[in-house]
């Protein structure tokens, strides 16, 4: 019996070896899980997140701006490579959607945990505008979908964060 094979989306098999941005966009390993690439992608997204969450909001923020902006960039030759704009292993928008929903949160592995769960359900049922983002196929809307979830999520962070403070 020949072993399961990563299956696209949709789209040709690529020809040669996947360059840089792909396996940027892939977020090294992650994105080749045969299972729930999105959700490995997220999980790989925890170290980094970690590695951010200690420096100042202003640093924070300009990282944030120059991942998503490579993000897009990776997404889009990625999409070319596999011939269909969100292929199963680009997983680099759920990285950053994810440093979206963690932005200035102090690490604390409940907040990874709760971040990754509030991400991964607006991910998947992403409202809108991320609904919107879905439908643009290219690297900018399969990077934005992911961060319009990741700023819902962050909200739910947020409205967390005030619902413990009243409570305790």
């Amino acid at each position: 019996m020949p072993l399961p094979t990563l299956r696209l989306r949709k789209g040709p098999r690529p020809e040669g070896r996947p360059g840089p941005w792909v396996l940027l966009a892939a977020w090294g390993p992650c994105g080749y899980s045969p299972v729930a690439p999105g959700t490995m992608g997220t999980l790989g997204a925890i170290p980094l997140w970690w590695a951010l969450s200690g420096i100042a909001a202003p640093a924070y923020l300009a990282v944030l701006a120059l991942a998503t902006g490579l993000a897009i960039l990776a997404a889009h030759r990625a999409g070319r490579y596999w011939g269909v704009a969100d292929a199963s292993p680009i997983v680099i928008d759920e990285v950053v959607g994810y440093l979206f929903t963690m932005a200035l949160v102090p690490f604390s592995w409940t907040a990874a945990l709760v971040g990754f769960l509030l991400f991964r359900v607006l991910d998947v049922v992403k409202p809108w505008p991320a609904s919107a983002f879905d439908r643009v196929k290219n690297g900018f809307g399969v990077v934005m979908d992911d961060v319009a979830a990741g700023l819902f999520a962050r909200l739910g962070m947020y409205l967390l964060a005030l619902l413990a403070e009243a409570l305790g």
